[in-house]
């Protein structure tokens, strides 16, 4: 096996002298390069033995690899689901692997990625290091970063909805139908979107004037179970909530399951919300509402800054984030009495 360094746009644009754009513009034919540096950026990608990607019958122009830290939610499905779109658009392909942890890959996935040499990483809630973050730039490994766990640096392209203002949406919601007792499961209590959806539920509670309870508010797993088990936990307060905000729709099928064996009925009994909107809240009964991230378009978008980071292009910005909207459907109404 060969050991020569794979040649990118970045090594060839600082032998150059010039930006990393300019490059990726020679190598696609645009025009507005002067003839002085297009020679030059020509001769270089010549040198250093240079390949063009470009779609033919030889395979795809990259390959993106979508990296997941658990695969036990269908909201992985859509964002699978968009990643794919815009792979497909670019005539790339995707690789998913699971890392079973959110601490982040581990040396050896590096060096996989390395050796399969693909053309961007996707990251899915999973937290790196600075010094991964480190060792993907040192190989030359475009990434995105979806929902962050953690803060990421500004440096680091990421793609996230907005997770304080929904959750700030949803528990509005419930206030203006008249609860005042809501319950909060949010989700691992060291996720970025947990904590955002968290603050969001209590500053609609303080700009109400209604004192948030540490009691009502609990931390899962995003999972149904942890929705089951939490909302079994709340509807045994003495006094118990009338409403609750799940932190997402898994969870909130949970709190449904619950309430059923409690002999209560949903909304009539007990309002529920989640957050994801993912397509089997249409078809819950009741239907549930919640907040639409669009997850479909997170991955699409995070998809399309990867290949493009891959061509030498800079992302602006770096760190988006989508809105988010409130779905109003059945699960929700107002308290009892």
């Amino acid at each position: 096996m060969s050991g020569k360094r794979r040649v990118t746009i970045a090594h060839i644009a600082e032998e150059a002298g010039v930006s990393s754009p300019t490059v990726s513009k020679v190598i696609n034919g645009r025009s507005e390069v002067s003839p002085q540096t297009r020679k030059r950026v020509e001769q270089l990608l010549h040198e250093h033995g240079y390949i063009r990607r470009t779609a033919s019958a030889d395979g795809p122009v990259g390959m993106i690899d979508l990296i997941f830290a658990e695969l036990e939610s269908p909201w992985a499905m859509e964002l699978i689901r968009g990643a794919e779109s815009a792979a497909r658009e670019a005539e790339a392909s995707i690789v998913i692997s699971v890392l079973h942890t959110h601490a982040g890959p581990g040396r050896d996935w590096l060096e996989r990625l390395a050796a399969r040499r693909t053309d961007g990483v996707i990251i899915v809630s999973s937290r790196l290091s600075t010094q991964q973050y480190g060792q993907l730039n040192a190989r030359s490994i475009p990434f995105v970063v979806i929902d962050p766990d953690g803060e990421p640096a500004p440096d680091v392209a990421s793609v996230g909805a907005t997770n304080w203002q929904g959750g700030l949406t949803a528990t509005r919601h419930l206030l203006e139908l008249g609860h005042r007792r809501i319950g909060m499961i949010g989700g691992p209590p060291d996720m970025l979107c947990s904590r955002a959806r968290i603050d969001g539920y209590r500053a609609a509670l303080e700009t109400a004037g209604v004192e948030v309870d540490p009691s009502l508010i609990l931390n899962g797993d995003f999972l149904v179970g942890s929705g089951h088990d939490h909302g079994h936990a709340l509807l045994s307060l003495p006094d118990r909530p009338t409403a609750i905000f799940a932190g997402c729709d898994m969870q909130a099928f949970g709190v449904f399951e619950a309430a059923r064996q409690r002999g209560l009925r949903v909304p009539d009994d007990l309002s529920v919300v989640g957050f994801d909107d993912l397509p089997l809240s249409k078809s819950a009964w009741p239907p549930l509402t919640t907040v639409r991230q669009p997850l479909e378009e997170m991955a699409f978008l995070a998809t399309r800054m990867a290949l493009g980071i891959s061509r030498g292009e800079t992302p602006e910005p770096r760190r988006v984030e989508l809105s988010t909207d409130l779905v109003v459907r059945e699960s929700s109404g107002p308290p009892p009495g």
